[in-house]
């Protein structure tokens, strides 16, 4: 038994379940390739102030959740507690929204870290997929990442979600509800740390989760009353354009998500099925950004997707995903000899896209065949000194039983035209 065990808040992705694993993430991927969004990756740390500046110093990710360290050069570092930002800042250091075609559609899959209480569904290290389209302001763009989303779900079969939508304005009308907003929180029964969150960003306090801060919010003014004219007229494209694809949401006028970045709309897909933890992939739009960073002015909109969130919600629905078998074929030697030139053919079956595996230190051929079995090969290839000297290999189909000989030099094209 080892003595080290995975750190807190963390787990190991180990087969089988790995592999549901590497499936969602391809299929909530998908459907942004299939629009043109182009694969971006970027280092796990960065400037720790790409954070502060541009998630928000008043959010808790900025505040309590960061992991942090400082070089032996002195530079400031954070391990990336979102994606957003770090996409961004890939996209204005490589100069992509120069290049003459706007928006630039980018998609990533990759590991998030934050320090925070763990429990189920909440990790200190964990996955996301996301997709960010940078450089232009269109409902279109907003609606268009939206679907992209709903259909990713939708392909593993998850059902039981909520999109919960709503709109945070702009520079021209947050202003004026934001004041408002401060004034009503004046009047509040409300912590110190909460407060000094209302000073730098009133509109956090909404998105507290503790009942008594929410029950003192039941008549707090809502955004959607300040909206200017360009902002509702946004807002309602967005919808009719998502209502006329079919997409179903449900308005929530306190929607405004744990990032200070965010302008217009705003959305997040909550399951019904995992309790606290709801939330299984949300985003918006972030028009000002990229100002934050030091960009120039690049409207844009994405959103991320939890890949251990969406694990969950198949669970709780009880999805399961039809994969195919690690192993297609599974090769058993009885002597040396046989090892050798079943080993051979192995690596020949392999380079022509069969998925073949082959008995390692096996003493016997009952455990062989019982590890052929444990494989989930739909084939066993058996051969012995006396199959070899005839130029054969039994060929077995391990869910009938049935066992055939195959000529040696035929093997790869016989497997081939079985459709493995």
């Amino acid at each position: 038994m080892s003595t080290f065990t995975a750190p807190k808040g963390t787990y190991d992705l180990l087969p089988p379940s790995s592999a549901t694993f590497l499936a969602i993430r391809d299929r909530l991927s998908e459907p942004s390739r299939r629009a043109g969004y182009g694969y971006v990756e970027t280092p796990v740390f960065e400037d720790v102030k790409l954070f502060s500046r541009g998630v928000g110093e008043s959010t808790d990710i900025v505040t309590k959740e960061m992991y942090t360290l400082t070089t032996k050069g002195g530079d400031e570092l954070a391990l990336r507690p979102e994606g957003t930002a770090p996409v961004l800042r890939a996209a204005l250091q490589a100069n992509l929204h120069k290049q003459g075609n706007l928006p630039v559609k980018l998609w990533y899959s990759a590991s998030y870290y934050r320090y925070e209480r763990a429990q189920k569904g909440r990790y200190r290290q964990f996955s996301q997929v996301g997709a960010e389209a940078i450089g232009a302001e269109d409902p279109a763009l907003d609606a268009e990442l939206i679907i992209l989303a709903d259909d990713a779900f939708r392909s593993l079969g998850v059902r039981n979600y909520s999109l919960l939508l709503n709109s945070l304005g702009d520079k021209q009308c947050r202003p004026v509800y934001r004041a408002a907003l401060i004034e009503f929180l004046a009047g509040l029964d409300l912590d110190e740390d909460t407060r000094r969150r209302a000073e730098i960003n009133p509109l956090r306090v909404l998105d507290d989760k503790r009942e008594a801060v929410q029950a003192q919010l039941v008549d707090a003014p809502m955004l959607r009353d300040y909206l200017c004219e360009d902002c509702k007229a946004y807002d309602e494209k967005v919808r009719e354009l998502l209502t006329a694809a079919g997409v179903a949401f449900v308005d929530d006028p306190k929607l405004v998500r744990g990032l200070d970045y965010y302008t217009r709309t705003t959305f997040e897909f909550v399951h019904n099925g995992l309790g606290a933890q709801s939330a299984i992939g949300g985003g918006g739009r972030y028009d000002g950004l990229s100002e934050m960073i030091g960009g120039p002015a690049l409207p844009s909109v994405g959103w991320a997707l939890g890949v251990d969130r969406t694990y969950l919600a198949m669970e709780a629905e009880g999805v399961t995903l039809d994969l195919p078998a690690a192993t297609s074929v599974y090769a058993v030697a009885l002597g040396e000899e046989a090892k050798n030139i079943l080993f051979a053919k192995v690596i020949e079956l392999r380079r022509a896209g069969v998925a073949t595996d082959l008995a390692f230190g096996v003493k016997s051929i009952k455990n062989a065949m019982k590890s052929a079995d444990r494989s989930g090969a739909r084939f066993a290839l058996i051969a012995g000194d006396r199959d070899l000297a005839e130029g054969v290999v039994q060929l077995k189909d391990l869910s009938t039983g049935e066992q055939t000989p195959v000529a040696l030099d035929a093997l790869v094209t016989t497997l081939k035209e079985k459709q493995l």
